[in-house]
């Protein structure tokens, strides 16, 4: 375990596969740096419906987000994220933000900027990243690789019991036809789709916990930073 501290974690899978909750507790765990890569993508969602920008439009969301400051920064409750100087953590979650946040990813323009923006942030090893193309596209050679699955049911169950923590009214039917829509989106996208990464670990999260993930990706984390 002497070198663990410059493992990459690469943790990737489709919408409400836990990828973020896992990650954060991973991080957090091995004393990591987290790094949530679709707060970006939702961020500049947010920004552009604030600027009645179509989601479909690519030149205006690549020409906006050049015109862009996402800064992600730890706080005492997990990550923040902050739009150009103003904190956003709560607000990109909203509804809006998530059923338009595919179509934004779709653009080639765009997700070129974000990788380059994303590399930018794992120079140094000690660090946990999820998204959608971290191991393909991010960090192709991160030293960890991990694909979160679960079905889209579970994945819907999880999204309403969230939601209804927090407060949000939300249809059970409705979130699942989201989910497979993000689905489809994202595995069938011509630049970066979803897809698992030939070396990357496939975890089937339908059946286990979050602490059951945790444990098990920070046990395979131990052996490559013993192996190193």
């Amino acid at each position: 375990m002497n070198n663990i501290k410059n493992i990459r974690i690469a943790l990737d899978g489709p919408a409400a596969a836990g990828k973020s909750t896992a990650a954060k507790k991973i991080a957090e765990k091995l004393g990591f740096i987290y790094i949530d890569t679709g707060a970006m993508y939702r961020t500049l969602t947010y920004k552009a419906i604030k600027n009645h920008i179509n989601p479909k439009n690519e030149q205006e969301l690549y020409d906006l987000l050049m015109n862009t400051v996402i800064e992600l920064k730890p706080g005492k409750e997990g990550q923040l994220v902050f739009l150009d100087g103003h904190e956003v953590t709560s607000e990109i979650r909203q509804q809006e933000v998530t059923k338009n946040v595919s179509d934004v990813a779709l653009h080639q323009l765009v997700r070129s900027e974000m990788v380059k923006r994303q590399q930018e942030l794992v120079q140094n090893g000690g660090i946990v990243m999820d998204g959608r193309d971290i191991g393909t596209a991010v960090i192709p050679d991160a030293e960890l690789k991990v694909f979160m699955s679960a079905t889209a049911e579970e994945r819907a169950r999880r999204r309403f019991e969230e939601h209804k923590k927090q407060g949000i009214e939300s249809d059970f039917q409705e979130l699942k036809a989201e989910i497979e829509k993000r689905d489809h989106i994202d595995s069938t996208r011509a630049v970066s789709p979803l897809v698992k990464a030939d070396d990357a670990i496939e975890l089937d999260t339908t059946h286990m916990s979050i602490t059951d993930v945790v444990n098990k990706v920070t046990e395979i984390a131990a052996e490559r930073g013993a192996t190193s």
